[in-house]
């Protein structure tokens, strides 16, 4: 590893973490006592679904024959050790293959895309990317019954109220109509579709583009894009802006880059694992250069710093839009890069 980016990565700890499906949460929470027993613990949830006003015929649907299954709890207890480094899950993602199907698809769905950029600012190549790395283009989004998954992980301990929150939305989901209980499947911790939504994500950002009078991120493709592009806009995508872009640190840039800027104190944990944003020109005196060795520009838009292996980047505003997808670094980078790729 380069000397300067493993100084940079002691000061800066970047997040390592691989992602799981897209907008879970991230830190674990420190696990309590065993569960209850599965019978108990779902009789008590039925009642307060129905407490909450869900019938009795949805609850009958959506709870036959639930059992929890124990490759869920299994992902959900390992995903933080599945740590293959940046480079390797970089590559395993963003393949010749992934970059070239997206090309093909950006020329396939010129139209639509221009029409959801007009509308929410987004540019195609960040759509298409997070499109692909979610779901393969549409093709991979999961075969777990969503209420089973959601189930499983609601009643082990670890992250349970997170879950069980979702999976009362997945019961709204069903009750307004969206799909019905046999159709929605998805990833085993829950998320769901083309953009791989959790059910609080598709009922606050699931849009009806293509205007048959459904949000159906399961087999609309306009649907999906405009419902990743409506998600990145709630979270603050700036149109006309990039992500960011890769650079270079001297050896001798080190100290000073160590004493001029610290870390970010706010957001999500992967936002906290980066450097305060500062202008690129302040970038630029300490000694930071584009990856091909040229100057940065004098600017003053906003960048912080990202070391993840033996790669940096300065990073933007629209960088934390692509972390509010997925707060994790490997995820939004490659997105990033793949978007860079694509476009």
């Amino acid at each position: 590893m380069h000397r300067a980016c493993l100084v940079l990565l002691l000061i800066l700890t970047a997040s390592s973490a691989a992602p799981s499906a897209a907008q879970t949460p991230a830190p674990p929470e420190v696990s309590p006592a065993e569960p209850p027993p599965f019978t108990d613990w779902l009789e008590a949830l039925r009642a307060e679904a129905r407490g909450r006003g869900f019938s009795d015929a949805l609850l009958d649907d959506a709870f036959r024959d639930l059992q929890p299954l124990e490759r869920v709890i299994q992902s959900d207890r390992t995903q933080a050790e599945l740590v293959p480094g940046f480079d390797r899950y970089f590559s395993s993602h963003v393949t010749r293959a992934v970059v070239r199907r997206g090309r093909t698809h950006r020329r396939e769905h010129a139209r639509v895309l221009r029409r959801i950029g007009a509308r929410y600012g987004v540019p195609p190549q960040v759509l298409l990317a997070i499109w692909g790395m979610e779901s393969r283009f549409g093709r991979a989004t999961g075969r777990v019954p969503i209420f089973q998954a959601l189930a499983t992980l609601a009643w082990e301990p670890r992250r349970s109220d997170f879950f069980r929150s979702q999976l009362f939305d997945a019961l709204t989901v069903v009750a307004r109509g969206y799909i019905d209980v046999a159709s929605m499947k998805g990833s085993w911790a829950g998320a769901m579709g083309q953009p791989q939504f959790m059910p609080s994500s598709y009922l606050a950002h699931a849009v009806d583009f293509d205007g048959d009078g459904h949000r159906d991120i399961w087999r609309s493709t306009p649907d999906a894009l405009a419902s990743i592009a409506n998600y990145l806009h709630a979270y603050g995508w700036k149109a006309g802006s990039s992500w960011g872009r890769e650079v270079t640190i001297a050896d001798n840039a080190i100290a000073r880059v160590r004493a001029a800027v610290p870390p970010r104190t706010d957001g999500c944990y992967a936002q906290r694992n980066m450097t305060e944003r500062v202008p690129l020109s302040r970038w630029k005196a300490l000694g930071v250069r584009a990856v091909n060795g040229r100057p940065l520009p004098a600017s003053r838009t906003a960048a912080g710093l990202v070391v993840t292996g033996n790669r940096t980047f300065l990073v933007y505003d629209n960088y934390d839009a692509i972390l509010g997808y997925n707060c994790a670094h490997y995820y939004a980078l490659s997105v990033a890069l793949l978007s860079d790729r694509i476009g």
